[in-house]
């Protein structure tokens, strides 16, 4: 595993959410050593604190958008976070703070990208799709809006403040899904955007699943986003989230895509979303969080070359 310049970012957006606590969520990170822990994979870790959104006002968001404002302020500032970061050599690490944080994270990433002429992929790890608009929402919760912003899907004039970079919603990879609202179970499915949810998983494995997306970032050349809810996974190994939908990604899967993630070399930009402490059990989730990142960046029981000289031994 190549060693890595990783910038850690704590972004304590919670008004995107329904329920308040995961501001919380980037001193629960903390706590959890994630720092320390990718320090002793060997990676060039530093930490940049929390960072604070912009002020705005009066942005003219139409539909039901709930603190647009205070979303729109992170979202800026988490868009020049991720690519000042990414323009600088190294890998953000974005701790949140609820999903609304990928407005900004993705977007940013997807500005660098540009610049390069590369395309960026996304392989969004999550129980919902999050493809609602202002325009198609019930709840109005902003975090259940990100990737419809960053595919560049109409109704949010104004958020960044400048041309948006967009990700062709064919380059967005769905995994674990399981609960979708009708309009965007349309929405997503017109745009093409690629779903593999938990039936998929169940059928075919996650390896193979993980295979095709892999190659097919290879194949283009591109960035690669790695956006993990914590509702990905299933609430019994990981509680601390405000929601939580049964029968998500159980430990083995969730740490086999990280480790073919990592496997690949090809991420250059992660989010940790919806970490809401409040919620967990004495941090379980936080240190789950932890060890899932130092999966994908390296950590490992043993390398392939050892297995397979085992397996050879044995049989």
């Amino acid at each position: 595993m190549e060693k890595r310049k990783i910038t850690l970012i704590g972004a304590p957006v919670e008004l995107g959410a329904g329920l308040r606590g995961c501001a919380m969520g980037p001193s629960a990170m903390r706590i959890s050593d994630l720092a320390a822990t990718l320090a002793a994979l060997g990676h060039d870790v530093a930490d940049d604190g929390d960072a604070e959104p912009v002020a705005v006002s009066d942005i003219g968001l139409r539909g039901n958008a709930r603190n647009a404002e205070n979303i729109v302020g992170w979202a800026r500032a988490l868009e020049d976070a991720a690519y000042r970061t990414l323009k600088a050599g190294r890998l953000p690490l974005f701790m949140g703070g609820d999903h609304a944080l990928a407005i900004g994270s993705v977007s940013g990433a997807a500005r660098h990208a540009r610049e390069l002429g590369r395309p960026l992929c996304v392989v969004w790890l999550d129980a919902h799709a999050d493809f609602n608009t202002p325009a198609t929402s019930e709840s109005g919760n902003m975090h259940g809006m990100p990737v419809a912003f960053y595919c560049g899907e109409p109704g949010f004039d104004g958020i960044l403040g400048h041309d948006r970079a967009t990700v062709d919603p064919g380059n967005v990879f769905m995994l674990g899904i399981r609960s979708v609202d009708e309009r965007e179970r349309q929405l997503i499915a017109e745009r093409g955007v690629q779903v593999f949810d938990m039936r998929a998983i169940d059928e075919f494995g996650v390896a193979p699943i993980v295979r095709r997306i892999l190659a097919h970032v290879e194949r283009l050349g591109a960035l690669l986003h790695v956006s993990l809810d914590v509702d990905f996974l299933d609430p019994f190994i990981a509680p601390g989230v405000g929601t939580t939908v049964s029968g998500g990604a159980n430990l083995r899967e969730a740490h086999l895509i990280m480790e073919m993630l990592c496997e690949s070399g090809l991420t250059t930009s992660m989010d940790l979303a919806e970490l809401n402490p409040y919620l967990d059990n004495r941090g379980k989730s936080a240190r789950l969080l932890t060890d899932l990142t130092a999966s994908l960046f390296g950590r490992k029981v043993l390398d392939k070359a050892a297995i397979h000289s085992s397996l050879v031994h044995h049989f």
